[in-house]
């Protein structure tokens, strides 16, 4: 697969870790496709692992779009849906420290400070919705 093929719009159903695996490696390698720095692609790598985790942990599956901005200003956008039982208290997991697998409760507040663009969107007993961007510098 030549660099170019990796710059198209991605959906990517997530129900296992080694899902989760597969749309971290296309990430990173669209990031990289993009001009991002290894450091830079790695950090989007990492949002995708983190968003990828949650719906393997907390919900019966769901998909995760990985989008290219190839124009005059290029970047990339991550998308991460599920239908699972949605976020509590979104502020709560926003402003880091609330964990609910024991861990340092960074996840998705540490995802937000990587991404320039942030948005979360959570409905209980529907879903949760998660978009972020990040645009290269």
């Amino acid at each position: 697969m030549n660099s170019g093929d990796r710059l198209v719009p991605m959906r990517l159903p997530i129900n296992s870790v080694m899902d989760v695996v597969r749309a971290r490696r296309q990430g990173l390698e669209m990031a990289l496709d993009l001009g991002f720095p290894t450091p830079e692609a790695t950090k989007i790598a990492v949002v995708i692992s983190e968003l990828g985790r949650n719906i393997v942990l907390y919900t019966k599956g769901g998909l995760i779009n990985i989008i290219p901005f190839t124009g005059t200003r290029k970047g990339i956008k991550i998308i991460a849906q599920d239908q699972g039982p949605g976020i509590d208290d979104v502020n709560l997991v926003l402003t880091g420290g609330y964990t609910t697998s024991k861990g340092m409760g960074l996840g998705i507040s540490g995802s937000k400070r990587i991404m320039d663009e942030f948005d979360v969107n959570s409905v209980a007993g529907v879903g949760t919705k998660i978009t972020g961007v990040k645009w290269l510098r």
